[in-house]
């Protein structure tokens, strides 16, 4: 049976949806107020005093639980609390098992790129791109970010107010407006060290929202067992799917696997987690941070399942209305929370104040990381003799800046299609090729900057011709219904998809590609980077006659030898990899404060250089692991 897909277009209220009272206006309102007085808190704390460290990386000096919360609540947008229980409930829970990527997910960040990343003492993860190859692949992946960040943000900016349009008939781009300025304002204010502490408390209101509804939901249907139950009668309980097959939309392989690289190149190069992580104190509370994040990661995930299987609960007793049953995904579940919490006044407000606090939470991220990537990558390098007052203000004007700009990318947002299909889908195209570039130099020493650039074109090229082809094929192919209320005649229902569709014939040929899961699309874009860059620095010679500075590589074969017991590392003759490091570092050259590289021969000695043991060159054990 064909089915149109649709735009995510709002539909105009009805009276027992939009029934948003006064209690629930003020508790949304609420919600703003309180982020901005808490950026303009941390803004006018010593506002003569303020300096790009404290500005953009909150002076180093944060500890472990809120840059934890931040973490967690720079990706858990709107995007996901709309999509996941709609996900759960038309397809069942198979996407549970996505959870089982975090493990790996997090643990590799936490002892391979935090510690590179730490005792290299950056400010942006993209320095790392100029110490281990050049300037021109620092360039190239800065530039990559900055464009996968402004299409995303004008995603998560746009989500949340059609929702709120579609349910309550607030002006859809006056709330876009208010969401974006209000977040533009206390981010460029208040810094980064604004950014964490909104964050926590907006991850609060997350938590509070979600609760509600699994509460509120679970009692009304006879409590969660009731909830399994249903879903257990209906098959929305799904079992360990086991197919290898990388091209069937969800499997145990796809999501605990290529979820791994997906997590990658969100907790471990993306310059908004890779700044949280470069804020902390100390490495151990950055690592313990990263560590924290995992069962928050958990408890956030099966929340929004338990969402899904109670809609679906739900919804086997309770007559839907036509709008309702006419509704995008990514509408239909604030649609449910006004069903299932209109005679309980504060409550809608509480969770429409959860969504606005996940959009607030990853755009106003988006803008610190965006301006602090600019400044330090784009600008700094190339005007060096900027005052520090100067460079303050200016970075505070990017972030104002950035903020605009993605309000312009949420109008084109609204011209999209699915909305947590476009997310991933980008996220994929331009993260997977970005972590791919960083895995190139970090366990490749042969791997030269003509490689890097040559890799990181081939993955992008590759990221847009199949994540490009996947969305037009998408389009052109029909999708299988699913039954929004099966104790209704509501059987065929158009509806926009949030994640891509199951297809109902499977493709042959060049299509067979399009419709490789979108959960891979970071794991093949970053293994072409990782090919194609290696296979082109063997070609060009590979590091012969540069420098490779040790620091900036993580000893693979070593660790790997190093698990081996101690008889079979004597016979293969095993050194410690200290033994292979310089014992004199200074011909390396080091990151200075004004995001420029300078030789050892023209070294300074600073305050900072003096306290950071990544500076100190006869240290043997650069690239031990981390001590907890």
């Amino acid at each position: 049976m064909s089915v149109g897909v649709t735009t995510s277009a709002p539909l105009p209220p009805t009276s027992d949806t939009s029934a948003f009272s006064l209690v629930d206006y003020v508790v949304f309102v609420l919600l703003l107020v309180l982020s901005l007085a808490i950026g303009l808190y941390h803004a006018c704390r010593g506002w003569d005093q303020h300096t790009t460290g404290q500005l953009l990386m909150a002076d180093r000096k944060m500890s472990c639980l809120p840059v934890a919360l931040s973490l967690l609540a720079t990706f858990q947008s709107a995007v996901a609390i709309l999509g996941v229980p709609s996900e759960i409930y038309r397809f069942g829970t198979q996407y549970w098992f996505l959870g089982c990527s975090y493990f790996l997910g997090l643990l590799i960040p936490a002892h391979i790129f935090i510690p590179i990343f730490y005792r290299l003492h950056l400010t942006s993860a993209y320095e790392y791109l100029e110490l281990r190859f050049n300037k021109t692949v620092r360039v190239c992946g800065t530039v990559t970010f900055i464009f996968q960040m402004v299409i995303y943000m004008g995603v998560v900016l746009y989500a949340p107010s059609l929702a709120l349009n579609a349910v309550t008939g607030f002006d859809l781009w006056l709330s876009v407006l208010t969401l974006g300025i209000v977040c533009a304002i206390y981010t460029a204010l208040g810094g980064l060290k604004a950014v964490i502490w909104t964050d926590v408390f907006q991850t609060l209101v997350m938590f509070l929202g979600q609760l509600a509804v699994i509460i509120v939901g679970s009692a009304k249907v006879g409590g969660l067992g009731h909830v399994w139950d249903l879903a257990s009668q209906h098959g929305r309980i799904s079992g360990i799917e086991l197919d290898p097959d990388p091209f069937v939309r969800h499997t145990f392989w796809t999501l605990a696997f290529g979820g791994v690289f997906m997590m990658l190149s969100l907790y471990g190069v993306n310059q908004a987690q890779v700044q949280r992580y470069l804020s902390s104190r100390t490495e151990k509370a950055a690592v313990l941070s990263c560590y924290a994040v995992f069962p928050c990661q958990q408890v956030v995930l099966c929340m929004g399942c338990l969402i899904g299987l109670v809609m679906f609960a739900y919804y086997q007793t309770h007559p839907m209305s036509i709008q309702q049953s006419q509704a995008a995904p990514d509408q239909f579940v604030l649609y449910f929370v006004m069903d299932l919490l209109k005679d309980l006044p504060g409550l809608p407000g509480l969770f429409v104040a959860c969504l606005f606090s996940g959009s607030l939470s990853t755009i106003s991220s988006a803008f610190n990381s965006l301006a602090t990537v600019t400044m330090e990558d784009l600008i700094r390098p190339w005007f060096p003799e900027f005052s520090e007052v100067r460079a303050t203000m200016l970075s505070r004007i990017l972030a104002f800046g950035y903020g605009l700009l993605c309000l312009g990318m949420a109008y084109i947002s609204s011209q999209m299609g699915p909305v947590l299909q476009a997310a991933i889908s980008i996220f994929g195209m331009v993260g997977g090729p970005l972590l791919g570039l960083f895995c190139l130099g970090m366990f490749f020493p042969c791997a030269n900057p003509p490689g890097a650039i040559v890799g990181l074109l081939a993955g992008l090229i590759m990221a847009f011709w199949i994540g490009i082809g996947s969305l037009v094929s998408s389009m052109r192919s029909s999708v299988a219904p699913v039954p929004l209320n099966e104790s209704s005649n509501l059987t065929t229902v158009t509806l926009t998809t949030l994640m891509p569709p199951t297809t109902l014939s499977r493709p042959a040929g060049l299509q067979r590609l399009y419709s490789l899961s979108y959960l891979w699309y970071s794991a093949h874009n970053s293994t072409t980077v990782i090919v194609v860059g290696l296979i082109v620095s063997l070609l060009t010679g590979g590091m012969r006659g540069r420098t490779l500075n040790p620091r900036t590589i993580y000893p693979v074969l070593p660790r790997l030898l190093a698990l081996l017991p101690v008889s079979c590392q004597k016979r293969l003759r095993c050194k410690s990899y200290s033994q292979d490091l310089p014992k004199d570092t200074a011909m390396f050259p080091e990151k200075m404060t004004n995001g420029i590289l300078k030789d050892s021969g023209d070294r300074e000695a600073t305050p900072e250089a003096e306290e950071d043991p990544a500076h100190n060159g006869s240290s043997p054990a650069i690239l031990q692991e981390t001590s907890l």
